[in-house]
């Protein structure tokens, strides 16, 4: 059986006042969107979809909840209903920043009356996804890098995740960063230009000054940019190419970090899981497979649970 609470909240279980679910409804909450799906319970249909500003807490509770809900509210229009008929929805969140135990607290205290709530992390909603509710690991590859596994006995682990600059090695960002010292290799004359660093110091502007400004005003978002001319290079040049093995590896240290006795399914996911896929060392390469659904499926998963707690 799914958990129907946050790894962190095991004492809060599911909220809600159990009458009669006509909808389950799935969302996923990050730091740049919402997207949200309804479907009618026991139906593999999705009735509706919607997408909406950031749902992650670390932007504000208050904040979450406002966009989650005009979200939601998104999709129940394109049904022909004005309201939410929150009484009679059981609804999924999977959140950013609900590893946080005071932001999650906060944002459950906030909670409107639905039939049902269950709150995780958007890591573990992706998961529940992935596996279609099975048991397995994940690796989500984008700006940054989380794992999660999720093991048959219940158990589950966070692997990654430390947030750039400190960790998250081998996603977007960790990438593009290490781009970026290749050209200022290159411009100091430290190391000789190559077609990776000149592409990169284009970006900055062309220039030593250029780059000064450029970097003193990059975060993660701005280095995670810079990581698609890394794959751009791969083929032309060894510097590239000895980037994309380095993170390679680094993601396969997740992996068996997640799953040491490489019993269990995993998946490769996010917005650079794919392109990354073929600089996987072999073994990890020929195990990890494309997920069967994303962090929406997963939350509607989690939604679903109600039936299970209602039972039990």
């Amino acid at each position: 059986m799914v958990p129907v609470v946050s790894v962190w909240y095991p004492e809060a279980g599911f909220k809600g006042i159990f009458m009669s679910i006509r909808f389950h409804i799935g969302v996923d909450g990050g730091g740049t969107g919402t997207r949200v799906a309804i479907a009618a319970p026991g139906q593999p249909e999705i009735l509706a979809r919607a997408e909406g500003g950031p749902g992650g807490l670390g932007l504000g509770r208050d904040a979450a909840w406002r966009n989650i809900l005009a979200s939601v509210a998104a999709a129940f229009s394109q049904l022909g209903l004005v309201e939410i008929p929150m009484a009679e929805c059981s609804i999924g969140l999977g959140l950013a920043g609900v590893h946080n135990r005071e932001w999650a607290a906060q944002f459950l205290a906030m909670a409107p009356v639905f039939g049902a709530i269950a709150v995780d992390t958007d890591g573990f909603t992706t998961l529940l996804g992935a596996h279609r509710g099975q048991p397995g690991a994940i690796i989500a590859v984008g700006t940054g890098v989380v794992g999660e596994v999720w093991r048959a006995d219940g158990s589950r682990h966070t692997v990654s995740a430390w947030g750039f600059p400190n960790g998250d090695e081998g996603g977007g960002a960790w990438l593009g960063l290490r781009a970026a010292q290749l050209a200022q290799r290159a411009l100091d004359g430290r190391a000789p230009h190559s077609p990776l660093a000149d592409a990169v110091i284009g970006v900055f502007g062309g220039s030593v000054d250029a780059a000064f400004a450029w970097l003193g005003q990059a975060r993660q978002t701005e280095f995670a940019t810079l990581a698609p001319l890394v794959l751009a290079h791969s083929h032309d040049d060894p510097l590239a190419a000895a980037l994309l093995s380095a993170a390679g590896a680094e993601i396969a240290d997740v992996a068996h970090a997640l799953d040491p006795g490489q019993t269990l399914p995993v998946a490769l996911c996010g917005g650079l899981g794919r392109a990354l896929q073929p600089w996987l060392p072999p073994t990890l390469r020929a195990r990890v497979a494309l997920p069967a659904g994303d962090a929406v499926d997963g939350a509607l998963i989690l939604a679903a649970q109600y039936e299970v707690t209602r039972c039990n």
